[in-house]
């Protein structure tokens, strides 16, 4: 019992002790523990962004180890500008912005009154040109057939004047002879009537042989005379027939310039076709000028920048629209030129277009520009001309798309490019 009763005091003085609060129960002399210190937010915070800064580089560079990355790239394609080839006054404009064309559509309609108008002046001058060349021919086939029998004639004349210049000579020599036998027969008939005339002196012979005798006498001297006049006239027409040959040759001498009448006659029809020539030029053009009054696609694509109006005055120097062709387009990606260092034509990329999100698109490298972006710049830099600063340069390489099916690249589109290259 007295057992028990010494177990229940020392429980109950157990119980009051840990009901009793700690500054009640410590010791005075008891030297209270230092308290932990709190580690700072600094030591923390920086050993864990350590961490990720390094776990990011660590997957940067396995991502990237292999390939050569920008976001310097953009979509390109063919621009075409639209412009009117003749000056007009806008009819028509057949169509709308970012209106889908194909090639050979009319664009735009230009009033075509005064084309027309060229075209047919042009017309009637190739008519008349027309005729000027076969009026030069019809003269050229004149001239050389009178060129042929003028040359003809004249040689013929000149042989006609040899002839009668001979005849003429012989003539003289014939009258010269009649001259001399009648001057011998005068003489003769003088010699006797001068006889007849002594014997009637003498009686011997009767009236009528005397007058017989001057009637020879008479007859002979009329003779002598005519044979004289022949004489001259043969002479006389001796001059005329060699005028006649001056003539003669004159004529054959003009009738030898007709080769060069032949010449100056083809030189006439040859000036005709070159002035037809000139004509049918004229003509053609005046038809493709009114051709051009109708302003087509030369390519298929998509209307874009579309400035022209109806009533509009036009010229070729002004552009109307542009065409886009969206079924031909590429990427032209800017690397740094270190970051060419193992890239090659023909290596894999991966494209993403900032409008499709992270969709990725398979291409290839297909070319690499001649010279830096800067280089082909309107002012270009010459480092030669002030203080030199060291700038990475960039060069433009053409990222061509290997097929993207339900994906439509417009120019000027942002892209990121990926490119693999050689370790």
């Amino acid at each position: 019992m007295n057992a028990n009763i010494a177990n229940t005091k020392t429980a109950d003085r157990k119980l009051a002790l840990t009901e009793v609060p700690a500054f009640e129960t410590a010791a005075p002399e008891a030297v209270p523990a230092p308290a932990a210190k709190k580690p700072s937010r600094a030591k923390v915070v920086l050993p864990a962004l350590v961490a990720v800064a390094a776990a990011g580089a660590a997957v940067t560079f396995w991502l990237g180890h292999g390939t050569e990355t920008t976001d310097d790239a953009q979509v390109e394609g063919h621009v075409a500008t639209v412009a009117a080839r003749v000056p007009g006054q806008v009819k028509r404009v057949l169509v709308k912005d970012n209106q889908e064309v194909k090639a050979g559509d009319v664009l735009v309609e230009l009033d075509d009154r005064d084309l027309a108008t060229r075209l047919a002046a042009a017309r009637a001058d190739q008519l008349a040109a027309r005729a000027q060349v076969r009026a030069a021919e019809t003269q050229l086939a004149l001239t050389e057939t009178t060129s042929r029998s003028n040359l003809t004639v004249a040689r013929g004349g000149v042989t006609q004047a040899a002839a009668l210049e001979g005849t003429t000579r012989a003539g003289i020599d014939q009258a010269r002879a009649d001259v001399a036998s009648a001057e011998a027969r005068a003489s003769l008939a003088k010699t006797d009537l001068g006889r007849a005339q002594r014997l009637f002196d003498e009686r011997a012979v009767a009236q009528a042989e005397l007058d017989a005798r001057q009637a020879a006498f008479d007859q002979a001297d009329a003779a002598l005379t005519q044979a004289r006049a022949r004489l001259t006239s043969a002479e006389a027409n001796l001059g005329s027939s060699r005028g006649s040959i001056e003539t003669a040759r004159g004529h054959l001498v003009a009738a030898q310039s007709g080769p060069v009448q032949v010449q100056s006659a083809q030189a006439q029809l040859e000036l005709a076709e070159a002035r037809l020539a000139q004509t049918d030029a004229a003509v053609a053009q005046a038809e493709l000028n009114l051709s051009y009054a109708k302003v087509r696609a030369e390519t298929s694509g998509t209307v874009a920048r579309r400035t022209v109006e109806p009533g509009q005055m036009v010229a070729p120097e002004r552009p109307l629209l542009a065409l886009v062709a969206l079924d031909d387009t590429w990427v032209v990606a800017n690397f740094k030129e270190d970051q060419l260092r193992a890239m090659r034509a023909g290596a894999k990329a991966e494209v993403e277009v900032d409008t499709y999100g992270g969709r990725k698109l398979a291409g290839h490298v297909e070319s690499f520009a001649p010279g830096t972006g800067s280089r082909f710049s309107l002012l270009p830099p010459d480092n030669a001309s002030g203080n030199f600063t060291k700038v990475v340069q960039r060069v433009p390489v053409l990222v061509r798309l290997d097929g993207a099916p339900g994906v439509v690249l417009r120019p000027g589109m942002s892209a990121t490019v990926r490119v693999s290259v050689a370790d």
